[in-house]
């Protein structure tokens, strides 16, 4: 293969350390909000700091597989940050690692499949460009579920025919989640001090939950999609994944905006926030009234409810008013329309940015792509086979009336008849539940064993929603969820961050040590 797709250079370094002394030595704070701090005062340098990061992607890869590519341009980015007089923005000369279904220019953008292997990007994705006009320095590509977990019925999230198996660092043998496995493993590692990962229905808030991290799902239409390798126009969406709140809010700050190209982010420049950490405070939560929705807490083990009832304790002892016993409709009558929105716009939405792709791409379509895993099934199919994708091949356009049907139902029953509903009957502020279970085995007979998800609603609806860590059950993180209303990303941010204020701090898994 040319170098320029040496995706697996990253892992490719021998060697693995679970010591601080034997690994590249971290800053003794390494969130944003300290990193930039640093920076500003002198004490660290982008190129300092790039290559510390590198150097643990070097020792710790291997073990984790959450970093598919180093970007070979990305040591000269950090350079010229660092001759800068002035710092366009916090987050000025910090490196940060992107999942690799959004296009980084000169960079393969492969969505985890080999199929893609010559998918060079000429042109960073909007987010991308935002990022690197604030000074953020790409580090590279992180690993994920190949085609964003939505090829196989059977699949098991964090494993891709480009980067391997990603790992969980709590655990070698657990599940990172996807399909932003690598991102979320990544971070919790220390391998990078942020990540942006992408979500349909739980891509970023599982990661960031089972691996002890702040997930951010913002508002559909917030952030654009341009340049991403899509799953569901309907419900597609980039964001941050990071250690603290006041992180993913500042990677926000960068990343929100209109996009021409992307008709869901029209109203975006009207509707943020151009401060999502404005506000920020540790008694947020005073009087804020807080839905529990028990039908999302029912589904899990003994520890992980106990993690989550000391979680409300700590939000009424910071003025909270919880109300118990929130009842959200329709959730169990969602999934079945929602497996179908899926597949008639995953075979469109793959098609359109296909067609589009570098001529140098022989799979122009989605079913060139299920050929080319017939054809080399035995790299791209070890595990697991490519049922949705062939189930979407199956479906019409989307002017189907199944289609459209199913599609107009589920926006209704998720938003204006769901969460919007909710919301006003109970005169809450937010609700919450438990983000995921804890992180399961990773097992390519059994799949993905999940105990449950509170993902859906707000996924389906194209509402924001927010897990922050609440704490270990069986050793393993577990997170707490905040969803509401369309654009309500701003007053999430502010829930979030008071209760992280709240809480004891989640200790880093020893393999960061």
């Amino acid at each position: 293969m040319n170098r320029r797709y040496s995706w697996h250079a990253a892992a490719g370094v021998m060697g693995f350390c679970v010591m601080q002394s034997v690994c590249a030595a971290l800053p003794e704070q390494d969130d944003l909000v300290s990193l930039s701090q640093q920076m500003q005062q002198g004490k660290q340098t982008a190129v300092g700091l790039l290559d510390r990061y590198t150097q643990r992607i070097q020792h710790l890869n291997p073990a984790l597989h959450a970093v598919i590519a180093i970007n070979p341009e990305a040591r000269s980015q950090a350079q010229t940050a660092d001759q800068k007089k002035s710092h366009r923005s916090p987050l000025h000369g910090i490196p940060i690692l992107i999942k690799d279904n959004i296009d980084a220019a000169g960079m393969a953008t492969t969505a985890g499949s080999l199929a893609l292997a010559e998918n060079v990007a000429i042109a960073d994705a909007p987010l991308v460009a935002r990022l690197r006009a604030a000074g953020v320095v790409i580090a590279g590509k992180t690993n994920l579920s190949e085609w964003a977990n939505f090829r196989s019925t059977t699949a098991t999230s964090g494993w891709s025919s480009v980067g391997g198996q990603a790992r969980n660092p709590y655990a070698t043998d657990r599940s990172p989640c996807g399909s932003s496995s690598g991102s979320g493993a990544a971070v919790a590692a220390r391998l990078i001090p942020a990540a942006i990962g992408t979500e349909t229905d739980g891509s970023i808030v599982c990661p960031a939950a089972v691996n002890g991290l702040v997930g951010v799902k913002p508002t559909l239409g917030l952030v654009s999609r341009s340049g991403i390798v899509p799953l569901s126009h309907s419900q597609d969406t980039a964001g941050p994944m990071t250690l603290t709140v006041r992180d993913a809010a500042l990677l926000l700050n960068v990343m929100a905006g209109s996009d021409p190209a992307d008709v869901a982010t029209r109203d975006a420049d009207r509707l943020r926030t151009y401060d999502y950490t404005m506000g920020f405070s540790k008694t947020g939560l005073q009087g804020k009234r807080l839905g529990v929705v028990r039908k999302l807490v029912d589904s899990y083990d003994a520890e992980t409810k106990a993690v989550f009832e000391r979680a409300l304790k700590t939000l009424k002892s910071r003025g909270a008013i919880i109300v118990d016993q929130v009842e959200l409709p329709y959730l169990d009558d969602m999934e079945k329309d929602e497996l179908t929105v899926l597949l008639y716009e995953f075979k469109a939405d793959l098609n359109a940015y296909l067609a589009h792709t570098p001529t140098s791409v022989q799979t122009r379509s989605m079913e060139q792509v299920i050929a080319y895993n017939k054809q080399y099934a035995d790299k791209l199919m070890p595990y697991f086979g490519q049922e949705l994708m062939e189930q979407a091949q199956a479906k019409g356009d989307l002017n189907t009336p199944e289609y459209r049907e199913a599609s107009t139902r589920l926006k209704q029953r998720a938003g204006s008849e769901g969460i919007d509903a909710t919301l006003k009957k109970y005169q809450l502020d937010a609700l919450i539940a438990p983000t995921t279970g804890t992180a399961w085995a990773i097992d390519y007979k059994a799949g993905d064993v999940i105990e449950g998800s509170a993902s859906s609603p707000a996924a389906i609806a194209g509402y924001p929603h927010i897990t922050v860590p609440m704490g270990l059950s069986k050793q393993l993180p577990v997170g707490l969820s905040f969803f509401a209303e369309a654009w309500s990303d701003a007053k999430l941010l502010k829930l979030a961050y008071a209760y992280e204020q709240a809480r004891p701090a989640l200790p880093a898994p020893k393999i960061a040590k």
